[in-house]
């Protein structure tokens, strides 16, 4: 697990409490820990949702691995109130803590916003939740299909492509909602060093997919139904081909460059012609001898295609395999696992994955000790009482 890049990881002054779980919270705290903070997963005894998605290796699936990996795990049951106490502790010693639970929950748990930045002025705290702090949706739980529902893009793919109204196999929504989370962080800490206080930050997931939504202005103006797609799957030699470019344009392209005439009638409408010459560049691309040879033709004028991969294929894509996008972790129990490494590229600093994702409870009494400086009576005692957890089936991974 050597980083990329050489030079300082950038946020490796930095101590993050992370209380959130599933995806648009954890992925927050993965790409931190990738970019060098110190991150703490707080974990609950009951377990992160996401130890249940994936295949199970040495006690953790790959989900939970993929969002987790970097971070010091502590599981402390923040229904206890001297597990409260305890986070109350860890995050007056904080620079950022992370939760996307259902807005009022922790103030019930006595670590809201008000009572944390009463003890740690410089602290941020990034929430992110499914409809916002205010309005009649506020409390409403929210998972990423929920989302998607509601955005309109579940009606928007079936109206575009036909079929049933069906969610897509990734969480868009989380995934977006932890982006647009981790720019709002980053400017809020900006603002920090030039002032040296804090704030809250909060990014609702149906805000971030809106903003998000580059089809959304078609609804804004008043459209009844979005513009044409930009990509289309066509048959070609070698399998299925990605083209970005609409019919209209295609055509246009491949007629001026290599002559391409379809056998529509002369005073063919609009839908007749993009029949007739839909089929035209069906034949054109059937007849080449290969794939490779249909490329050079395609590139010849411009146009943008893409390999239509399956999962395999897709981490043994040149762009993945050269650029190594996948790196390998400990497992915990001396082997390796693979992830999916950090994006970021810096000239003058490192970043990525540093360790795999680790066992509830991993890191309780080294992380403690770091942070809080507790000893092991202290400890001993909060182990006994039931605050502080750690999971029977081992330690896991070490940092």
């Amino acid at each position: 697990m050597t980083p990329r890049g050489s030079g300082p990881f950038a946020l490796a002054d930095l101590r993050v409490l992370d209380l959130s779980r599933a995806i648009s919270g954890p992925f927050v705290g993965r790409l931190l820990a990738d970019l060098g903070a110190d991150v703490l997963k707080i974990e609950p005894p009951d377990g992160d949702i996401t130890r249940q998605f994936g295949i199970e290796k040495n006690g953790v699936t790959g989900l939970f691995l993929q969002q987790n990996a970097g971070k010091r795990n502590v599981c402390i049951d923040l229904k206890d109130a001297r597990g409260a106490a305890l986070a109350a502790a860890l995050a007056a010693r904080a620079d950022v803590v992370i939760e996307n639970y259902r807005p009022g929950v922790l103030d019930r748990l006595g670590l809201g916003w008000e009572k944390l930045s009463a003890c740690n002025a410089r602290l941020i705290m990034l929430s992110i939740n499914g409809f916002g702090s205010e309005g009649s949706d506020a409390g409403r739980p929210a998972y990423a299909p929920v989302i998607h529902a509601e955005s309109g893009w579940v009606a928007r793919r079936a109206a575009i492509f036909g079929g049933a109204l069906e969610d897509s196999a990734m969480s868009f929504a989380d995934s977006i909602t932890s982006l647009h989370g981790m720019v709002a962080l980053l400017a809020a800490l900006r603002l920090r060093d030039q002032t040296g206080i804090g704030q809250h930050v909060e990014v609702s997931m149906l805000d971030a997919w809106l903003v998000t939504d580059d089809y959304v202005h078609w609804a804004l103006d008043g459209a009844a139904a979005p513009g044409p797609q930009g990509g289309e799957i066509w048959d070609a030699p070698g399998g299925p081909l990605m083209v970005n470019m609409v019919l209209p344009v295609f055509w246009r392209a491949l007629s001026e460059a290599y002559g391409l005439r379809s056998d529509e009638p002369v005073d063919a409408d609009k839908a007749s012609k993009g029949v007739h010459r839909r089929a035209a560049i069906a034949r054109w691309l059937a007849g080449f001898d290969s794939r490779a040879e249909l490329i050079v033709a395609l590139e010849r004028v411009g146009v943008a295609w893409g390999d239509v991969r399956d999962g395999k294929s897709v981490l043994e894509a040149p762009a993945v395999t050269e650029r190594g996008v996948v790196t390998e972790v400990d497992d915990g129990s001396g082997g390796k696992r693979r992830v999916i490494d950090s994006p970021y590229r810096f000239s003058a600093a490192s970043a990525g994955v540093r360790s795999g994702a680790s066992r509830a409870g991993a890191h309780n009494r080294e992380a403690l000790s770091d942070w809080l400086e507790l000893g092991d009576a202290a400890l001993d005692e909060l182990e006994r009482s039931g605050a502080l957890r750690a999971d029977s089936g081992g330690t896991g991974e070490g940092r």
